[in-house]
């Protein structure tokens, strides 16, 4: 919220003497009208220099699962023995989930 600090200090006596009326018009002036605009869409109007990357490739080095890793049966990441908390019915959870 937005404070005025020129404008004259009340003190607690003037506090609790204002209406119901005027707190309820004071209320009303200090809300903005702006409507918030989402970040994201903002952000993608903007274009960095450099940024064209229509033309690169990315290639990543897949390794299958190791002997000691298991896929957590709800999170489905692929953790370390060290990371098994629970075996229910088959599925292995990991500690995070549980």
């Amino acid at each position: 919220m937005a404070t005025d600090y020129d404008a004259p200090r009340r003190d607690e006596v003037d506090l609790g003497e204002d209406s119901l009326e005027e707190l309820k018009a004071r209320r009303a002036d200090s809300q903005s009208g702006a409507v918030d605009v989402d970040e994201a869409e903002v952000a993608e109007s903007f274009e960095l220099p450099g940024a064209d990357l229509a033309d690169e490739e990315l290639t990543v080095k897949v390794l299958p699962m190791q002997q000691d890793e298991f896929r957590c049966a709800r999170c489905f990441l692929v953790h370390h023995r060290s990371q098994l908390a629970v075996e229910r019915n088959g599925d292995l959870i990991c500690r995070e989930c549980v």
